[in-house]
């Protein structure tokens, strides 16, 4: 599993996964706001399947000087 998520990519997945779960434990959204784990965990393992058929990455790309 090759990490295919940059730092600010992973940054705004943890940050938006946060909240959207505490919006879902605060009762202002539904049980949908679970969706956050999600964002969390591809936040933390720098890894998104969803990437993959695309063939994305945000990763910096390596300098080849």
């Amino acid at each position: 599993m090759q990490a295919n998520i940059g730092t600010v990519d992973r940054a705004m997945r943890v940050i938006a996964g946060t909240i959207l779960i505490a919006a879902t434990l605060l009762g202002f959204i539904g049980a949908w706001g679970w969706i956050g784990v999600i964002f969390i965990a591809t936040g933390l393992l720098r890894f998104c399947p969803a990437y993959l058929p695309f063939g994305m990455s945000t990763c910096k790309a390596p300098d080849n000087k």
